[in-house]
């Protein structure tokens, strides 16, 4: 199944189970959406329920909070992480705080959507990983799925909580085709183990997933590799099982360093691992630079296996693993 294909999925379930749930966005209806998640929804459902909206993000997520709050259960799709920017104020002031703020009286059961990550020359304004922001709101949880299984299990989970969740979609996934497993039970707040190992934990999630797959063939050492899932709440538990085993831990994230999501991955595991480990933490990361339009300089800013491998022995060389 292609990723997409399973969020379609998700979505054409929820929506047949529950008249609740409605999507709206930009060219959702009609065209299918901008990656075809939406594919065939207007068709099936009509407009009053998969609704295209006007070029205003702002607007998307605004009447999708009203909607939240009426009782409806609304998925709101933002064609790329650069544009949710836009819809900052909903998302932070209204969404994550209604429920807070009305002392748990008030349910937000909306899921924002959007596309994010360095595609392929897309250049700065369509190309940026704001992960990081949305993990620095409380009251928002975020979810970062890599594969087809996941994708469609969390976004089944998250049409169907009270809380609002913001639901990261890497724009190079939609094609990824992969077997889709039927999971019981599915907590897309449990990090997924890929591969077991006793050397080295790297820690990853979304497209990094693949990356590390790809860097594992040249690294010599029984890697462990950990794909989070969920960047908000991060799941420390299967971080401390697998550290106190391997005694060392990589992370790779596409986002900026500065201010990254492995910051805050490196430093939970300070708290809870520090004694575990045999060398400093190792972060693999995104250059704090703006996204480049040429693919060349594009690479660079982003990483890659090659890369990964690099900083690895790099890293192996100053600790004397």
């Amino acid at each position: 199944m292609l990723y997409r294909e399973a969020l379609n999925k998700a979505i054409d379930e929820m929506m047949s189970e529950d008249e609740s749930v409605v999507i709206l966005g930009e060219d959702v209806g009609r065209y299918g959406g901008s990656y075809r998640v939406s594919e065939g929804l207007y068709a099936k459902y009509g407009g009053k329920r998969v609704i295209d909206t006007p070029i205003a993000e702002l607007s998307i997520v605004g009447n999708s909070v009203g909607m939240a709050l009426a009782g409806l259960r609304p998925i709101a799709e933002i064609m790329t992480a650069n544009f949710s920017l836009l819809a900052f104020d909903q998302i932070i002031n209204h969404a994550s705080k209604f429920r807070y703020m009305s002392a748990g009286k008030l349910a937000i059961p909306l899921v924002v959507r959007m596309a994010t990550g360095v595609s392929r020359q897309l250049a700065a304004q369509h190309s940026e990983n704001y992960d990081s922001m949305f993990i620095n709101v409380p009251g928002l949880k975020v979810l970062s799925p890599s594969n087809p299984t996941s994708a469609y299990y969390s976004l089944k989970y998250a049409i169907k909580s009270n809380d609002p969740i913001i639901f990261l979609e890497h724009e190079l996934l939609y094609p990824k085709d992969e077997e889709f497993k039927e999971v019981e039970n599915f907590d897309p707040f449990k990090a997924e183990i890929v591969k077991e190992g006793k050397d080295l934990t790297i820690i990853t999630y979304s497209k990094m997933r693949y990356d590390c797959l790809e860097a594992l063939n040249d690294i010599d050492l029984d890697v462990e590799l950990i794909d989070l899932n969920s960047i908000s709440p991060i799941d420390i538990e299967t971080i401390k099982k697998s550290i106190s085993k391997t005694k060392k831990a990589v992370i790779v994230e596409e986002n900026h360093k500065t201010g990254g999501v492995g910051g805050e991955i490196a430093t939970q595991i300070m708290e809870n691992c520090f004694y575990d480990l045999d060398a400093p933490v190792l972060r693999i990361s995104g250059e704090d630079v703006p996204i480049p339009y040429n693919r060349k300089l594009e690479l660079l800013s982003i990483p890659t296996p090659d890369k990964i491998v690099a900083k690895i022995n790099v890293w192996r060389s100053q600790n004397g693993i």
